[in-house]
């Protein structure tokens, strides 16, 4: 906890720098490190809301850490408040849509995905957006759908084991089964101990 202390100190006010060290030290398995950063990375933003209630920045930087801490509702709260500042704000936008996505209301989740990929095309998040975008079409067992979406996203970022696994899955209901198992075969060349993906490579080679 000293090292969290000494980085919340450095950072002083602030918000995106302690949200991003949080994430790094999450991703480092050091999660009650994260929590403690994430926390700062909150009280930083709502008080900078409460100053400057337009500041766009603080909105969307608290909707990033928010999601880090599956608070989804607050996530929620807090983006709609940010979007009645700027209805445009293509960050906060796809905040939503994860949000959505996670609190299974797949038909706004998808909106504010298809709003962000329209508004910020060569957006930072663009790849994961088609990734969701995919999800929720897999769900709603609309193959062809969730296909061109994964495909997108795979074109995008290419060295996701998951991403082309649910390719794999998507073709696979879609009965593209050739094209599925190229779809697991490079999942499994990401990730060689992908059981998941291996056993759907056995199952579709059945079906070619």
């Amino acid at each position: 906890m000293q090292l969290v202390a000494q980085v919340a100190l450095q950072e002083k006010q602030d918000a995106l720098k302690t949200y991003r060290q949080g994430r790094d030290l999450e991703a480092r398995g050091r999660t009650a490190e994260a929590d403690e950063l994430y926390e700062t990375a909150v009280r930083i933003c709502k008080e900078e809301i409460s100053q400057n209630a337009t500041n766009m920045d603080s909105y969307t930087v608290l909707t990033w850490t928010l999601l880090r801490q599956k608070k989804y509702a607050e996530v929620l709260e807090w983006g709609l408040k940010g979007l009645k500042v700027n209805q445009n704000d293509y960050r906060v936008i796809e905040s939503l849509g994860e949000a959505y996505f996670y609190l299974e209301d797949y038909r706004e989740s998808l909106k504010q995905m298809q709003r962000y990929v329209d508004s910020a095309p060569q957006g930072e998040r663009v790849s994961v957006a088609y990734f969701f975008m995919g999800e929720i079409y897999r769900i709603q067992r609309k193959p062809k759908h969730a296909d061109i979406a994964y495909t997108t996203a795979v074109q995008m970022e290419p060295n996701l084991a998951l991403w082309w696994y649910r390719l794999g899955i998507a073709r696979e209901l879609g009965a593209e089964y050739a094209s599925a198992v190229l779809a697991f075969e490079r999942a499994l060349k990401l990730n060689p101990n992908y059981k998941e993906a291996s056993d759907a490579l056995e199952r579709v080679k059945k079906r070619v």
